[in-house]
C-alpha cells in the first residue's frame, strides 16, 4: 500500500468501520476453514518473516489472500509484498499491545460474536442451515471466531491509544476544504437518530435452578476426583474464549472482568477449592484460583447460560405490542414509555435515544451499518416518527431481548458541505492527522524491533521503510 492508500484505509475505517468488521470477520472464518482443508494438500508451511518472536506463516499470507479476493480488494503495490507486511504490521500493534496492557473485555468480544453470529444467520436464513453449511456447531463457530476477532479489537484498541492526543483545530478543517478538489469532496451516507425501548424476556426459576444444579454437579465430580475442572470446562461451559483452554482467564485485571465475578475470583485463596456459584451479566459461573500476581489473578471458569424459553419472548413481545398501541392511541409518548417501561438503562436516561460511541465521542446519530444489525433492518424502511413492529436482537451482552424502535430523524446522503457537515470534514482531517501519527509509529517500530524476512522479500516496495537490514 502506498502512503495515499494507508490514509484512506484511514478514512474507510472511519465511515466503514462496523460494516467493514464485520465481513472481514465473516470472510475470515470462512476462509480460514476452507484453506485448512486445502492447505494440507497443496501448501507445506513454512516461516517466511519474523517480527519480534513472532513468526507470520505462508498459510496466514494465503488465508489473507483468499480474503481479498473474496472481498475483491485491490491492492496498491504486489499483493506479494503487501500482504506479509500488512501481516507484520498487525503483529507489531499486538506486542505493543501487550507492552501497554491494552486490553479487550471478553464480554466485547462476546457481544461481536454474537453480531456476526445473527449476520450469518440471516444470511442463510436459520441456525440449523448455518450449523450445516459449517459443518459446526453454534459453540464450534464461536470458538473459531474468538482469536481472530480479539486481535482485531486489539489493534483497533492500540490504534486508538497512540492516537488519543492528536486534535485538529477548525481552522485547519476549514482551509483543508477549502484545498480540497470538488471531485474529491467526501459523500455524507444517510444518517438516522433511533429511539427504542427494550423488554428482557425472564428466564423460568426452573431453568435457573437447573443451570445451578448442574454446577454444582460439576464441582461435586471434581472434588470427588472424578473429572479435572479443565476437562468439564472444555466439555461443557459455554464461554467460546476459554472453554478450549479448559476455562482459564489468563492474567486479568478487576476492571477488565465483571464487578460480581471479580469480586469473588479476587477474593479465592486457594486453588484446591471451587467458588460458589456466581451470578453475573453472562450467566452463572463457578471459579477456581489458579495464581495471584500483583493486581492480578489467574482462574479458571466454567459458565452457563440459561435458555429462555419462547413462552417469555412472545409474552415479552406481547407488552411492546400493547406498548406501542397505547402509544398509538396518545395515552402516554414514546419517550414516556422509554423511561418508565424500558429495560435498557442507557436509553432509558435518554428517554429512548440510542447513543453512537467512538473515539471522536459520543453522538445520537447513526449511519445504517452502525447500528446493530436487526435494528438497523427494521428502521431502513421506516418514515420519521414512525414506530416499528417488536422484534428481537442480541445486545452487548450476548443476551435476547425485545425491541420496539422509533425513527426520530432521518438525514439523507448528500456530498459533505462544510456548513452543514463539519464534523465530518472534521473527521477527515482528524483521520489523516492520526493517520501520519500512526505511519511515523510503525517505521519507529520496525527500526526497535527483531525483524528477519526471507530472501524473496527483499526486493519489494513496501509502504513502510526498515523491515530490510
Amino acid at each position: 500500500m502506498t502512503k495515499n492508500n494507508g490514509y484512506m484505509d484511514g478514512m474507510l475505517q472511519l465511515m466503514k468501520k462496523s460494516r467493514w468488521m464485520m465481513v472481514v470477520s465473516l470472510t475470515l472464518v470462512i476462509c480460514q476453514l476452507s484453506f485448512s482443508r486445502a492447505a494440507a494438500q497443496s501448501v507445506i508451511d513454512e516461516v517466511v518473516w519474523v517480527v519480534g518472536d513472532e513468526p507470520i506463516l505462508k498459510s496466514e499470507i494465503e488465508v489473507m489472500r483468499m480474503q481479498a479476493a473474496i472481498e475483491n480488494y485491490r491492492w496498491e503495490r504486489d499483493p506479494d509484498c503487501a500482504i506479509p507486511e500488512r501481516l507484520a504490521v498487525q503483529k507489531l500493534f499486538l506486542h505493543q499491545a501487550a507492552i501497554d496492557s491494552i486490553e479487550v473485555k471478553e464480554s466485547e468480544v462476546s457481544y461481536q460474536i454474537e453480531q456476526r453470529l445473527e449476520y450469518m444467520i440471516s444470511q442463510v436464513g436459520s441456525k440449523e442451515k448455518l450449523e450445516e453449511y459449517r459443518k459446526q456447531t453454534l459453540t464450534q463457530i464461536r470458538a473459531a471466531m474468538h482469536d481472530d476477532l480479539k486481535n482485531q479489537l486489539t489493534i483497533q484498541r492500540m490504534r486508538e491509544h497512540l492516537v488519543k492526543d492528536v486534535v485538529v483545530t477548525p481552522a485547519e478543517v476549514r482551509r483543508y476544504f477549502k484545498e480540497m478538489p470538488a471531485d474529491s469532496i467526501p459523500f455524507v451516507s444517510t444518517e438516522v437518530e433511533v429511539q427504542i425501548i427494550t423488554q428482557t424476556p425472564a428466564v423460568s426459576q426452573t431453568e435457573i435452578n437447573r443451570v445451578k444444579d448442574e454446577l454444582r454437579s460439576f464441582t461435586e465430580r471434581v472434588n470427588k476426583g472424578e473429572a479435572s475442572f479443565q476437562t468439564l470446562a472444555r466439555l461443557y461451559s459455554q464461554d467460546p474464549g476459554t472453554a478450549r483452554r479448559g476455562g482459564e482467564l489468563d492474567y486479568t485485571g478487576r476492571a477488565t472482568l465483571d464487578p460480581a465475578f471479580a469480586a469473588v475470583a479476587f477474593s479465592m485463596t486457594d486453588p484446591k477449592k471451587i467458588s460458589k456459584i456466581v451470578e453475573s451479566e453472562f450467566g452463572y459461573h463457578i471459579i477456581q484460583l489458579v495464581d495471584k500476581r500483583g493486581d492480578k489473578v489467574k482462574v479458571r471458569h466454567i459458565l452457563l447460560k440459561p435458555e429462555v424459553g419462547d413462552s417469555a419472548i412472545t409474552a415479552a413481545l406481547n407488552r411492546l405490542d400493547s406498548v406501542a398501541m397505547d402509544i398509538k392511541a396518545g395515552k402516554f409518548t414514546f419517550e414516556e414509555a422509554a423511561t418508565y417501561i424500558s429495560d435498557d438503562k442507557e436509553t432509558r436516561n435518554n428517554r429512548g435515544l440510542m447513543a453512537n460511541r467512538s473515539d471522536r465521542g459520543q453522538t445520537s446519530k447513526f449511519q445504517l451499518q452502525d447500528l446493530p444489525a436487526e435494528v438497523a433492518k427494521v428502521v431502513d424502511t421506516m418514515k420519521v416518527g414512525q414506530i416499528s413492529q417488536p422484534f428481537t436482537m442480541i445486545n452487548e451482552r450476548g443476551k435476547s431481548v425485545c425491541v420496539l424502535a422509533k425513527l426520530k430523524n432521518r438525514v439523507e446522503g448528500h456530498k459533505a458541505t462544510i456548513t452543514e457537515d463539519f464534523q465530518v470534514m472534521k473527521d477527515l482531517v482528524l483521520a489523516k492527522r492520526r493517520e501520519e501519527v500512526i505511519h511515523k509509529w510503525v517505521e519507529k517500530k520496525i527500526k526497535d524491533t527483531y525483524v528477519r524476512i526471507g530472501d524473496k522479500y527483499k526486493n519489494c516496495d513496501f509502504e513502510y521503510k526498515g523491515w530490510v537490514r
